[in-house]
């Protein structure tokens, strides 16, 4: 059996827990980065025999289109699969059923899904450091019970929380801008999942941005930013839902 991964995880939280969990299903996994700006789905094809692990953020409790599009380009051909949806301690909302739904139109077989959380990769006092020890210890065990379940042939189509249709996706009124101590180095414009950065102006086109603050992560000047008063607001409105710590959740 082949152990894969399909990531999408443009500041690296998602990408701690994906890791975490498959260092249980085994010590050899591929990796297919989603995130990609250059990613063409019709290239990446499983077997039947094959493992895989979706993991993807949650924003305002919808996972991105643009993660969801490339999955739904992937070909599954019936390998299981577990779904994982990464949030900053909001709430996941509609995000695991969402993908269990892409998953299942790229031909996978959804056997569990997993919420879990990872530092906010705009308010970062939300969920600091996360995931921490303990959520590590929790991805690790619900990575033995699915690696269970997958040689069971479980399905967990039924299990997963979420409503269809799902929560209208909000608009994204925070777009990273440079200040003046950017070099010019290009890396934000390499790097972003849809090349929603001009290489030579450096500016964010703001239909096609999706905030997922990759740009501001891979700045070696640390010259990106967003709008600190909107983000102070937008903490503020999150406040009550995000401040308790919630745990992982396995749903199968």
């Amino acid at each position: 059996m082949a152990y894969k991964e399909l990531l999408f995880s443009p500041t690296g939280g998602t990408k701690k827990a994906a890791d975490a969990f498959m260092g249980v299903w085994s010590d050899c996994v591929d990796v297919v980065d989603l995130s990609a700006p250059d990613f063409k789905g019709s290239a990446v094809s499983f077997d039947r025999g094959d493992a895989a692990l979706i993991a993807m953020p949650c924003f305002g409790g919808r996972v991105p289109k643009v993660a969801v599009d490339r999955l739904k380009g992937v070909a599954g051909n019936g390998a299981p699969c577990v779904v994982m949806c990464v949030y900053g301690n909001r709430a996941f909302e509609d995000g695991l059923v969402e993908m269990a739904d892409a998953a299942k139109d790229a031909g996978f077989a959804v056997v569990a899904g997993i919420a879990a959380i990872a530092q906010h990769s705009i308010m970062p006092q939300y969920a600091a450091e996360r995931p921490d020890a303990v959520d590590l210890e929790h991805l690790q065990e619900y990575a033995t019970i699915t690696k269970k379940l997958i040689e069971k042939g479980e399905d967990a189509s039924g299990a997963l929380p979420g409503d269809r249709p799902y929560k209208e996706a909000g608009a994204v009124p925070l777009v990273p801008s440079a200040d003046k101590t950017c070099t010019k180095c290009g890396t934000c414009a390499k790097r972003c999942p849809v090349s929603a950065i001009d290489p030579s102006t450096f500016k964010a086109d703001k239909k096609a941005c999706i905030s997922c603050m990759r740009c501001i992560n891979v700045c070696p000047a640390h010259a990106r930013s967003v709008n600190k008063l909107m983000v102070t607001m937008a903490a503020k409105a999150i406040k009550k839902a995000a401040e308790v710590r919630k745990e992982a959740e396995l749903f199968a």
